[in-house]
Parts: structure tokens; C-alpha cells; sequence
């Protein structure tokens, strides 16, 4: 792999001339010789190179780890970008783009013959977004193509929502970071595949069943049942391989405090160290080496923002094993689970 003096780019200003601004410009010289770079999005740091080029699309592959039959999320910044990216759009897409573009929804469309075959893994299908980031809408414009963009840090980890966390899983791999600050929704889009019909969530994410259901009808969403059965094949990027995991082993557990703090009392007396990813609510509650929260059980989507960087720090304490709590699967809740049931491989313990 070539080595870089990774650089690392900050973007504090976000006016409308951002298309202009040096760094932003630098980076899209790097897109445009093939090359690939970290930018914001407001989910996670995505690692960004041209969706057109197969060089480009291996040297994200190349430098996340990722295995190559894993489909890419292709990123646009103006819906002229789907032709020749997508062969037609059904009305329900349609819908959908008109409701939450840009923004945190993914849709797997039929593909055209523009985007490189390395990007859909041979598949029939192109999953495309437009991000709702400034900075990652700027370097899309200043590059001229459309980006493909996966989550920018090795494959299996913790997804970045800071340019600290890309920088700490990249560095060395790529030529640059664009540092725009800490992304806000705090976990991946939502992915969609359309009919005229019905709309079938392959991946939770950013926007929810409810916000669907809101735009296309009650009844017309379904969930893939590949997100619930490890043994179906899922259809989504960033569904196939594990995902979101510390170094220690994470389980989930699906009971009371009294019971996860029983749990953790008896790994402590075998002379581990535990730690616990909880919320601000219970976290005085709890008594081991190192307890997190996530955020505020009574408001979960900002469970979702600092999930990620909860998970991280557990690797910063040297913990050898994390215990953490469920989440209603409402909401983003859905979204919230399906990281954490991820991260722990679908260890739960029941109480």
C-alpha cells in the first residue's frame, strides 16, 4: 500500500463560497488524480474518491481493509448527477428525494453505465445519497463527479465522527482529512430500496420508519428482513461483514441496572477490566473501571450522535470487556440497535 504524510485540512468556515476555499480545492485535486480523502458528512467521516474510477474505488477498499464485495454509497451533489448514474427512478424515490435530500437517506436504485462495477459489487443496483454537509457538497461540485464514499475508517471499527477518529484509523493510508468538526446525526444513513409500491428499509439509519411512512403512506414500508436474520444475505452497503466494534468484546444486555452491575461485578472479581456504555441517566449508577454514556435515554438521537465516539473511548481506557444497555427499537432507537447489535457480534444476555 502507499505510504502518506496524511494531512489533515481544516474547513471552520462554512459559507456559500466554500467551493472556493483552498482546502476544499486541494482535496478535490487529490479526487481528480484517483486518489482518495476523508471529508464530513452530517452522519459519519466518509472516505471519498470517484465513483467513475476503478483505481480510486480500489484505493478505498485498499485503505479501509474492506472487503471488495461490499458495496459502496455513492454521493451526489445535485440530482443532474443521476443520469447516467441510475438507469430510471420509481415515484416513490421520487417522493423520497423531494422530502429528504439532502440529508441522511440512502436509495438503492436501478444503475447506469457510468459508475464503476467495483462501486455495486457486480450488482444490478447503485446506492446513491446527497449528503447534507456543506463541505462534503463542495468537494462533490469542485471534483465534477459523483463520490463514492463508505464511512472513512478501517473496516470492522467504530465509524469516525470526528477527523481525530479518521485520523487515528488512516493515518498514513490517505493524503488527506478534511476537519470539519464532529458530525451531527451521529450514525449512517438510512438505506431504502423503491418500488411504485412499497419503500423496504435494508439499512436503519438517520431517517426512521415513522418519516418514511410519513411521505409514502402508512403500510408502504417494509423492513428487510435481512437486517433481523444474520443467515439472510442483506442487501444494503455496510450490512454484510461485522461492524462498529471496540477491541474489547462488547455484549448487550437486556435487563435491569441491578442485574448488567451483577454481570460486571463478577468479571471484576476475575480481575478484568470492564467497562459499560450506559446513558446520563444511569451513569452514577454504576460502579466499574470505566463507564460512558452515550447520551440521554429520554432523548435518543443524541444516543446516536456520540454512539460511535462512546464505543472508541472504551479502546482509549484499555478495557477487556464492555457491557452495554439496550434501546427501545422505536425511532432511531432502530438505527441505534442494529450499531450496537453489530458491534456485539448479536451477543445479548437476558436477565
Amino acid at each position: 500500500m502507499k505510504s502518506f504524510q496524511t494531512e489533515r485540512w481544516t474547513v471552520d468556515n462554512f459559507d456559500e463560497n466554500l467551493i472556493k476555499h483552498p482546502h476544499v480545492i486541494q482535496a478535490s485535486l487529490w479526487i481528480k488524480q484517483n486518489e482518495v480523502v476523508a471529508l464530513p458528512t452530517e452522519t459519519v467521516y466518509g472516505l471519498a474518491g470517484n465513483a467513475q474510477s476503478d483505481h480510486a474505488i480500489a484505493r478505498i477498499f485498499e485503505a479501509k481493509g474492506r472487503p471488495s464485495d461490499n458495496p459502496l454509497i455513492v454521493h451526489i451533489s445535485d440530482r443532474k448527477q443521476l443520469e447516467g448514474l441510475v438507469s430510471s427512478i420509481p415515484e416513490n424515490a421520487e417522493k423520497l428525494m423531494n422530502a429528504f435530500w439532502p440529508g441522511p437517506l440512502t436509495i438503492v436504485l436501478p444503475k447506469g453505465d457510468i459508475v464503476s462495477e467495483k462501486v455495486t459489487a457486480r450488482l444490478s443496483t447503485v446506492a446513491v445519497r446527497m449528503p447534507n454537509h456543506p463541505v462534503a457538497l463542495a468537494v462533490i461540485e469542485a471534483s465534477g463527479v459523483p463520490l463514492a464514499a463508505p464511512s472513512a475508517n478501517l473496516s470492522g471499527k467504530p465509524s469516525p465522527t470526528t477527523a481525530n477518529h479518521v485520523y487515528e484509523d488512516l493515518k498514513g493510508k490517505i493524503p488527506g482529512i478534511l476537519d470539519g468538526g464532529s458530525t451531527g446525526v451521529g450514525v449512517e444513513s438510512t438505506v431504502v430500496e423503491c418500488t411504485d409500491a412499497t419503500v423496504t428499509i435494508l439499512r436503519p439509519g438517520g431517517v426512521t420508519f415513522e418519516d418514511l411512512e410519513h411521505v409514502v403512506g402508512t403500510g408502504n414500508v417494509m423492513i428487510d428482513p435481512g437486517i433481523q436474520n444474520e443467515k439472510l444475505a442483506p442487501r444494503s452497503p455496510g450490512m454484510k461483514y461485522t461492524h462498529y466494534a471496540p477491541d474489547a468484546p462488547f455484549v448487550l444486555v437486556d435487563g435491569s441496572p441491578e442485574f448488567l452491575q451483577q454481570l460486571v461485578d463478577k468479571e471484576k472479581a476475575a480481575g478484568k477490566k470492564i467497562g459499560i456504555l450506559t446513558t446520563d441517566e444511569r451513569v452514577d449508577f454504576y460502579k466499574a473501571d470505566c463507564v460512558i454514556p452515550a447520551g440521554k435515554r429520554g432523548n435518543p438521537e443524541t444516543v446516536a450522535q456520540h454512539l460511535y465516539e462512546a464505543l472508541r473511548s472504551f479502546n482509549e481506557a484499555g478495557i477487556d470487556q464492555i457491557f452495554g444497555e439496550v434501546f427501545p427499537k422505536t425511532g432511531v432507537g432502530v438505527a441505534i440497535m442494529n450499531r450496537l447489535e453489530k458491534s456485539a457480534g448479536g451477543n445479548i444476555i437476558k436477565e
